[in-house]
């Protein structure tokens, strides 16, 4: 295995290779010592090599997979769906992480890999890129059937310079009105299509000492520790988004770096759109009672009635 001092000489090089920090995104086990990280502001350069992979429209399947991922895994067995954000240039292919990757193993160039870490520095095409690829953590479910898909999908990528990646989702956190006019996420997996609303944004801690790892927490089974996942980003937000977020949620986490001075990451957490609510209307998404009493509309004093009334 790879060890943990060599991952991460291997990632200062591919930042040395561009001139600048790279910034370093993944998810966490009980293996790795801390994250590693890269600047605020810019953290990479992308990559010149144009991409193999073609764009096809993604059509919803009630039954089976859907044509789009039946293409896509021919290109990588990994592929487990599409993610997109209107206004951001997030529009991608998933991978899932294959976990701990042996020596030998030619799908993957023989190498061996730490878990969390290969596509780090591989595209989607396997081929050995900067901007790496947006990848699930090895541990998150997420197939066919809704039950046993993992209550908080987590989801990787590079903060990129030129705003591939997960580069172009700092607006949210540099422009806070933008959340209004790009607050949904569009997820696909192999075999539907699935509409999220952004509920938080934070900046947290990517050091495993901190009260708050949530690469740990994909499976948010008891009502306890999805309220405490929720309480924790909620403590970290850097605005209100007023989205009501309840136990039975399925979430969407998007990780990536912001800083290396403090080890640092900013967050985008998001929850499936219930019933009733509209992918695209914000006025039909469920908000908090906070959120509802803050914004209500304020009714007239008497003194002001009797002005307009005059």
């Amino acid at each position: 295995m790879k060890s943990k001092a060599k991952f991460i000489t291997a990632c200062g090089a591919l930042a040395a290779a561009a001139g600048l920090v790279t910034a370093a995104v993944f998810g966490c086990n009980e293996k790795m010592e801390e994250h590693v990280v890269g600047k605020a502001e810019p953290v990479t350069v992308a990559s010149t090599e144009p991409t193999t992979l073609p764009t096809y429209d993604y059509a919803p399947s009630e039954k089976g997979m859907t044509e789009k991922a039946k293409m896509l895994l021919k290109q990588n067995k990994d592929i487990v769906g599409w993610i997109k954000i209107d206004q951001t240039k997030v529009d991608y292919p998933i991978v899932k992480d294959p976990g701990e990757i042996p020596e030998g193993v030619a799908y993957y160039g023989g190498e061996e890999y730490e878990v969390n870490s290969y596509y780090l520095e591989h595209g989607v095409d396997r081929q050995l890129h900067r901007e790496g690829a947006m990848f699930m953590d090895f541990r998150d479910n997420f197939g066919s059937v809704e039950d046993e898909q993992s209550e908080n999908i987590v989801i990787y990528g590079h903060n990129m310079a030129n705003n591939t990646m997960l580069g172009s989702i700092r607006r949210y956190r540099q422009d806070y009105e933008f959340f209004k006019a790009a607050p949904f996420i569009e997820l696909s997996s192999n075999y539907r299509d699935y509409d999220y609303v952004i509920c938080c944004c934070a900046i947290t801690s990517g050091h495993t000492y901190t009260d708050f790892g949530y690469w740990d927490m994909e499976e948010l089974d008891d009502e306890e520790t999805f309220n405490k996942y929720i309480s924790l980003a909620r403590g970290r937000q850097l605005f209100d988004t007023g989205v009501d977020v309840k136990y039975g949620d399925k979430l969407l986490t998007l990780s990536t770096c912001y800083a290396d001075e403090d080890n640092s990451r900013f967050i985008i957490i998001a929850r499936r759109l219930r019933d009733g609510e509209k992918s695209g209307s914000l006025d039909t998404i469920e908000r908090t009672e906070e959120y509802k009493k803050a914004h209500a509309p304020t009714e007239p004093s008497t003194e002001e009635t009797t002005e307009a009334a005059q």
